[in-house]
C-alpha cells in the first residue's frame, strides 16, 4: 500500500493540469491543507492572468479544496534570482506545508535539498533524471513526482526550426546561463543533436546580464547563421 504522502503528491501532479480524477474523495472534515508553491521567475500567484495558477486553483476546487476555506497557499518566488531559491525552500519547509509544488528545475533542486519527507510535485522540468531529481521516469522514488518535458527532442527541434528558416545554415550560436544546471542540460542536448543535423554549435556562456555585451560581441565576430537563446532566470 502506498503511503499518504505519495498519494497526495500524485494527486497534486494531476491537479496542476486540472486533470479529471473520477470519484475524487472529499477532503477530510476539518482538515486544512497547507500548500507551498516555489517558483524561480513568476513574481506573483495570479490565477486571473496566469494559466498555470488558474489550472491549479481549478484543480484544487475540483477535488474539494478551496483557497481561504480549507486550503492555505504559501507562495514564494525567487523573481529571477536563483540564488534565493534554497532559502525560500527552507522557509516553506519550516512552515510545515503538506505539499511543495515547484516550477522548473532550479526550484525543484532547492526543494529536494530542503526536504526528503514533504511530497514535491514538479512541473516544467526538462530532464529530471539527468538533473538528479528522480531515479527514473517509471519509478522516480523518493518524495518527488510530477511532470517533465522531453529535453532531447525539444533541443533538436530548435535546431530543425532554424534549418527550416535558413536552409543552408551550418553554424548556430547558443546563448545560455552557465550557472543553472537546467540550462547546462539543455545546451548539452543541443550539442548532441546538432552534428546529426549537419550544424556546428558556438557556445556563448553567461552568468549575469552584465555579460550580455561581451556575449553578443563574440556572436557578431563568429557570424553564425542563427541564434538559440535558452530561457531561464538570471542575476541582474
Amino acid at each position: 500500500m502506498i503511503g499518504r504522502s505519495v498519494r497526495l503528491a500524485l494527486a497534486f501532479a494531476l491537479v496542476i493540469l486540472a486533470a479529471p480524477w473520477p470519484a475524487a474523495p472529499a477532503p477530510p472534515q476539518g482538515k486544512v491543507l497547507r500548500l507551498g508553491l516555489l517558483y524561480g521567475i513568476t513574481p506573483t500567484f495570479d490565477p486571473a492572468s496566469d494559466p498555470i495558477s488558474r489550472a491549479l486553483v481549478d484543480g484544487l476546487r475540483a477535488h474539494g479544496y478551496e483557497l481561504g476555506r480549507n486550503t492555505i497557499l504559501e507562495f514564494r518566488s525567487a523573481q529571477g534570482n536563483p540564488e534565493r531559491l534554497p532559502a525560500l525552500a527552507a522557509e516553506l519547509v519550516r512552515l510545515k506545508v503538506d505539499v511543495l509544488v515547484t516550477g522548473a528545475t532550479a526550484a525543484t533542486l532547492a526543494a529536494r535539498d530542503a526536504t526528503q519527507t514533504i511530497p514535491i510535485v514538479m512541473f516544467n522540468v526538462a530532464d529530471p533524471v539527468a538533473a538528479g531529481l528522480v531515479a527514473s521516469l517509471v519509478r522516480p522514488g523518493g518524495n518527488i513526482t510530477g511532470l517533465s518535458a522531453n529535453a532531447a527532442e525539444t533541443s533538436a527541434k530548435r535546431v530543425q526550426l532554424l534549418q527550416e528558416a535558413v536552409p543552408k545554415i551550418s553554424r548556430v550560436a547558443v546563448l545560455w546561463n552557465s550557472s543553472l544546471k537546467a540550462m547546462a542540460l539543455g545546451f548539452q542536448q543541443i550539442e548532441v543533436a546538432a552534428p546529426s543535423l549537419g550544424v556546428t554549435v558556438q557556445s556563448v556562456r553567461v552568468s549575469s546580464s552584465d555579460e550580455f555585451d561581451q556575449a553578443f560581441a563574440a556572436i557578431a565576430r563568429a557570424r553564425p547563421g542563427g541564434l538559440i537563446v535558452l530561457y531561464g532566470p538570471m542575476r541582474g
